[in-house]
């Protein structure tokens, strides 16, 4: 009995021996199979589990004004994110999260929770968040809250040139303006990088330094718009137009003789370093009014008319031209004008706007002959400006013109230009009857390379020299003793022209009672230093009465800046005379004849435009500004005057301006700011 005992306890240990020989030969069979048949195959899982590729963002490129200034930079921000399985209690991470980053505490608890349970290893907590935010996280020194570096798009101005130097998306990449137009130059090259990370995903060192690529910088762009003026621009504009109640408006400042652009202002802006806040606001910023939105610019054109007879007809300055007492019958359509002149000189049709005498003119001119020097001002083509969705503008073939297509473009009708198109048509006129293209850009800089400037794109004389200098003479008339009375600088002559142009409507069909109020100009009038263009669409009142002063304001401050000398002497405002604003344009010259009743005087002055017949024109609007509202009421209340309020503060502008005329019941709006 105990022999069988002992057998089988030999059996049993016989049995186990063997068995743990096996299972040992097993073991190291799969340990030769697993560090030598398939090591380097493991090894290289092993290690792919903490080599990480990494992209280095390339920096963007600067944009800079004239004179360095920066206009939009990169900068450099830290975005947060964690990996879900290291975070030792979902709920405590998410309010220590919450706080800094102004989070809901809540909602991040079930991100985290969610992607825990998914096992996912990554989770961006907030992109792009503030230094402070940064500091304040990784001040916790907790190793599941890691940090991913970001160069990120800077506006340092804020709304300053927004329209000009546009925006970027998300992920840096140009969406509007000069950030979309240049894309390629601005963005660079991105470079890559290979790094062997630790488990809590930090670097521990770097890998291959042959296979590293270093981030191209994108080239840097240098403007020629001049900060300083580019901020009057806007700031004016924007005061008009919100006094005025337009619902967009446009400024342009150029050098005449190089087309350089020293500002290039559009209304309503927006703030490019804040994301569009829905669709609408994101339209808006495709909208440079400048440069890609069109309008009818009214009696602004009627330089170009001008200009055409004094090249090519036997009219000069002095020529008198039949103005019909104010009355004209054109295929069986009567227009009557918004004077009734029965006859001007040619000079005083321009100054003082005469649509009658403008319509003589152009037939003198000719179809054939006006469609050649439109053309030649550069209407119905793109100016080349390096911007995106900029408008050629509207002007029909010849052979497309109507039996009145003459006389309405004579006024400035059946035609549209951007404000840029104007500028650079006046700018003939400025610089002797030089056509030059408008110039944004001054320099590039590539990393590493040399400042590359800009090539000139050489002029294209299409006036003659004499006929440009008495243009310029005649315009000056326009400022002097015309509609343009509002323009007058202190210490500068001036040349220039208003405009008024009714707005229509394509759903009703009509033109409607507000307008397209326009002036373009340059200063100094002998030698001119600058051209400013101004565009208020939306306007209640005329160009002379709205836009001219917007004129006076920019080219006084930039005339200032530049350090151009004063060639007059100068004189207090408050010795300005009454303006004579109405310039309106017939807006409907070609319309059916049964339509064809309607006239200049019936299309409905704006209040406060023009004396009325037979009232003293020595009463003027007084000049409320640099007073507070008190003060003003009073002085309003004293001359039978009704204010209307925009703002707080001291008064800074006022419409109609100081020393317009003086109509009973007269409404001015006075815009207050601090």
């Amino acid at each position: 009995m105990d022999g069988q005992a002992e057998r089988l306890r030999t059996t049993r240990l016989f049995l186990l021996a063997w068995g743990g020989l096996l299972w040992a030969i097993v073991i190291l069979l799969r340990l030769v199979h697993l560090q030598v048949v398939r090591h380097a195959e493991y090894a290289q899982q092993a290690r792919a589990q903490h080599i990480r590729n990494i992209e280095l963002p390339a920096p963007r490129g600067a944009i800079l004004d004239r004179a360095g200034r920066p206009l939009a930079l990169r900068r450099r921000l830290d975005s947060v994110y964690v990996d879900p399985r290291h975070i030792p209690d979902s709920r405590k991470a998410a309010y220590l999260l919450a706080g800094p980053l102004k989070l809901d505490p809540e909602d991040l608890y079930q991100k985290l929770e969610s992607a825990r349970r998914q096992r996912r290893g990554f989770l961006w907590v907030q992109r792009r968040i503030s230094p402070e935010q940064s500091e304040s996280l990784r001040s916790l020194r907790h190793n599941w809250i890691r940090f991913q570096p970001e160069i990120v798009r800077q506006y340092p101005k804020g709304t300053l040139a927004a329209h000009l130097l546009g925006a970027v998306s998300f992920d840096q990449q140009g969406s509007s303006g000069l950030e979309y137009s240049l894309e390629r130059e601005l963005r660079g090259r991105n470079g890559r990088l290979k790094i062997l990370a630790d488990v809590f995903d930090r670097e521990v060192t770097r890998l291959d330094p042959g296979w590293a690529e270093q981030p191209e910088p994108g080239a840097n762009i240098g403007l020629s718009i001049d900060e300083r003026i580019q901020f009057a621009a806007e700031r004016e504009l924007q005061i008009a137009a919100e006094a005025e109640g337009c619902w967009a408006g446009s400024v342009v400042v150029m050098k005449p003789d190089t087309g350089e652009l020293l500002a290039l202002a559009s209304f309503p802006g927006f703030d490019p370093n804040q994301p569009p806040r829905n669709r609408q606001e994101a339209e808006l910023r495709a909208h440079n009014h400048a440069v890609s939105v069109p309008f009818e610019p009214g009696s602004v054109f009627k330089v170009v008319t001008i200009t055409a007879a004094l090249e090519t007809t036997n009219l000069r300055p002095e020529t008198v031209i039949p103005c019909g007492n104010g009355r004209i019958t054109l295929y069986g359509r009567t227009v009557r004008d918004h004077h009734s002149y029965a006859a001007l000189p040619m000079a005083d049709v321009l100054a003082h706007s005469s649509n009658i005498g403008a319509i003589q003119v152009g037939l003198k001119v000719g179809e054939d002959r006006m469609y050649e020097y439109v053309r030649r001002f550069g209407f119905g083509s793109r100016t080349g400006v390096p911007l995106p969705a900029e408008s050629k503008g509207r002007l029909r073939e010849l052979a497309a013109w109507q039996k009145t297509s003459l006389a309405s473009i004579a006024m400035g009708h059946e035609i549209s230009a951007t404000t840029l198109q104007l500028a650079r048509a006046v700018a003939v006129i400025a610089n002797g009857g030089l056509l030059v293209k408008p110039k944004l850009i001054l320099w590039r800089q590539r990393p590493g390379a040399a400042i590359q400037p800009e090539p000139d794109q050489p002029p294209v004389r299409v006036l003659r020299a004499e006929t440009a200098n008495l243009m310029r003479r005649l315009m000056e008339g326009v400022v002097l003793r015309g509609t343009g009375r509002a323009a007058r600088l202190d210490g500068y002559s001036a040349g220039g022209k208003t405009g008024t142009a009714q707005i229509y409507d394509p759903v009703a069909h009509k033109y409607l009672h507000v307008y397209n109020a326009s002036f373009v100009g340059f200063a100094p009038a002998v030698s001119p230093a600058i051209v400013v263009a101004v565009t208020l669409r939306g306007a209640r009142h005329y160009g002379g009465a709205v836009a001219a002063p917007v004129f006076r304001k920019v080219a006084q401050e930039a005339l200032r800046l530049m350090n151009v000398p004063k060639d007059l002497p100068e004189s207090p405002a408050d010795d300005r005379t009454p303006v004579e604003t109405n310039d309106l344009a017939v807006a409907d010259l070609g319309s059916p004849p049964e339509e064809e009743t309607a006239t200049v005087a019936e299309l409905g002055d704006p209040p406060a435009a023009q004396p009325a017949p037979g009232y003293a024109s020595a009463a003027v609007i007084p000049d409320f500004q640099g007073k507070p509202l008190p003060a003003v009421l009073r002085q309003a209340l004293a001359a039978g005057l009704q204010i209307e309020p925009v703002g707080s503060g001291v008064a800074r502008a006022q419409f109609p301006e100081p020393g317009a005329p003086l109509l009973p019941g007269a409404r001015v709006r006075v815009v207050f700011a601090p």
